[in-house]
């Protein structure tokens, strides 16, 4: 396999320079900070990547404001004790996007926050607490978890939170592709244990963050 020294190489040619390629870089939050943000953050960020998907984010974003004041302020508890009436209620708000399965799911989610939050203490430790080296397993978990974050909603979820990991994207998919990682979408369980042993792999030879080498490999292609 192809080393990272000579992926970055070509990424940072791609980009016009090392420093232009690092500006280029996700941030990342510590296991500390991940640890310390409020479960309504991490509910509201969570329901934002389920409301905005296939719609434009600009328009979802300034509409945030009455999705805050009609979900309680994204505090799971509070929105995991709504009833039909309630649900029924937010679809007559036209301040927020009345989709009846989006609402659904976030109650739904809710749920689910409260019972995780029972298993972990918190989300964030639930997240800081997941090992690296088997994010394809924190992914899963979560959709399984979660409705409507399957695909990549989760891993942009997280990467919004500021936990590291890799993102299937396009040009990611299309750089695994050419490197001899898998064929085809990686969809597979077999491709997914594929991928994140070729992102163990480069993690150990460099120390890079999971999330840069996948913004890495996503600029290789060009």
């Amino acid at each position: 396999m192809i080393s990272y020294e000579d992926i970055r190489a070509k990424a940072e040619e791609n980009a016009g320079g090392a420093a232009e390629l690092a500006a280029r870089m996700p941030e990342l939050k510590t296991d500390a900070e991940i640890r310390k943000t409020p479960a309504a953050e991490y509910f509201s960020a969570m329901s934002f990547r389920i409301f905005s998907t296939g719609l434009n984010q600009t328009m979802v974003r300034n509409k945030w404001p009455a999705f805050e004041e009609a979900f309680h302020g994204f505090e799971p508890a509070k929105v995991a004790f709504m009833s039909e009436d309630d649900i029924a209620a937010l679809m007559e708000n036209t301040a927020i996007i009345r989709h009846l399965g989006k609402i659904r799911a976030t109650h739904h989610n809710a749920l689910a926050l409260v019972e995780l939050e029972k298993e972990h203490g918190s989300i964030g430790n639930y997240l800081a607490d997941w090992p690296l080296g088997n994010i394809a397993g924190l992914y899963e978990d979560i959709k399984i978890r979660f409705k409507q974050l399957g695909g990549n909603s989760g891993p942009y979820f997280v990467r919004m939170m500021g936990k590291d990991g890799y993102i299937m994207t396009p040009d990611v998919v299309t750089a695994l592709n050419r490197l001899g990682v898998g064929s085809g979408k990686l969809t597979s369980k077999k491709d997914r244990t594929a991928v994140q042993e070729a992102f163990n792999r480069w993690h150990e030879e460099s120390g890079a963050p999971y999330a840069h080498i996948s913004r890495t490999l996503a600029i290789w292609t060009g």
